[in-house]
């Protein structure tokens, strides 16, 4: 499905019924094997190529695929953003609606996606870094729906530019 969307995704670009798209067909594989490890608490700090890796945890549907790639600004329909991100950066909601923290350590996490080359290795080198401290620091252990004693794995994905 994820190439599918790809194909299509690229057609409407090139046709101008979408003005810009970045897509992640030929990443498939080796982000399915990555999302059958991923649990539930872990975090991500990806590239804007994961689409494969996001729609495998059932994180991305097609709809909201599409959604963001024509910026829909509605964030039920586009929660990544709200289509204020390009196409292909993802991201997962720590907040509720009520502007409260959600139990992380009950859902996939992804860090926001940015553009710049490279920007995933410092977010996974903190998100990892923030894993240790949760094992190192006592204080911290009552906070249960941030850590799971610090045990969570943080995974990136890097591009041949980064």
């Amino acid at each position: 499905m994820s190439r599918e969307a790809s194909l299509i995704g690229r057609k409407e670009v090139l046709t101008g019924k979408a003005k810009f798209g970045i897509f992640g067909d030929g990443k498939e594989l080796p982000q399915i094997i990555m999302a059958k490890v991923f649990k539930h608490g872990d975090f991500r700090s990806g590239y804007y190529r994961d689409q494969t890796f996001m729609m495998a945890l059932n994180e991305l549907s097609v709809e909201e695929f599409f959604a963001q790639l024509y910026a829909h600004t509605d964030v039920q329909a586009e929660p990544a953003s709200a289509g204020r991100s390009m196409n292909g950066h993802f991201a997962t909601r720590s907040l509720d609606e009520n502007g409260q923290w959600k139990n992380l350590m009950k859902q996939y996490n992804s860090s926001a996606d940015i553009s710049p080359t490279g920007s995933q290795m410092p977010r996974l080198v903190g998100l990892a870094y923030a894993s240790k401290l949760y094992r190192q620091v006592k204080e911290l252990s009552k906070f249960k729906e941030f850590s799971s004693n610090g045990n969570e794995v943080t995974f990136a994905t890097i591009g041949n530019a980064s």
